[in-house]
């Protein structure tokens, strides 16, 4: 049984490589196209700029990046991005399949409220209450 090659929007993972943004922002949704037509953001373009560093060779550190509203471009594939959740950084491996989405969409950043019990003041019957 093959493999089936990986496409998106009947475009091929090689030319989807090569393509320019401008190029690539004609084939995402309205949303995401309207985000890249405006342009990248200061935070965006230094994000881009340890994307092609770490190709390169040059850039050894773990990419980090508070930039979760970031659109997955063809350039990121492939990579570790390290995204804030608010807390601390969660590391997203960049896969074909993460195109054209937001890399805040792969970060939980809501955990489970956990309750205890009530503190001192917090009721009325708690005034009662013998504070050591």
């Amino acid at each position: 049984m093959a493999k089936k090659e990986y496409s998106y929007r009947g475009i091929s993972l090689e030319e989807l490589k090569k393509m320019d943004t401008t190029e690539f922002a004609k084939l995402v949704p309205a949303r995401q196209r309207r985000s890249l037509a405006r342009g990248f953001t200061d935070m965006e373009k230094k994000l881009l700029l340890k994307v092609k560093k770490t190709k390169e060779g040059k850039y050894k550190k773990p990419i980090k990046t508070h930039c979760r509203d970031m659109i997955v471009v063809p350039e990121m594939l492939g990579l570790t991005v390290h995204v804030h959740f608010g807390k601390g950084f969660t590391p997203v491996e960049i896969q074909p399949e993460m195109l054209g989405h937001y890399l805040g969409e792969f970060t939980i950043n809501r955990s489970k409220v956990a309750h205890s019990a009530p503190g001192i003041g917090a009721t009325r019957s708690s005034a009662a209450a013998s504070v050591k």
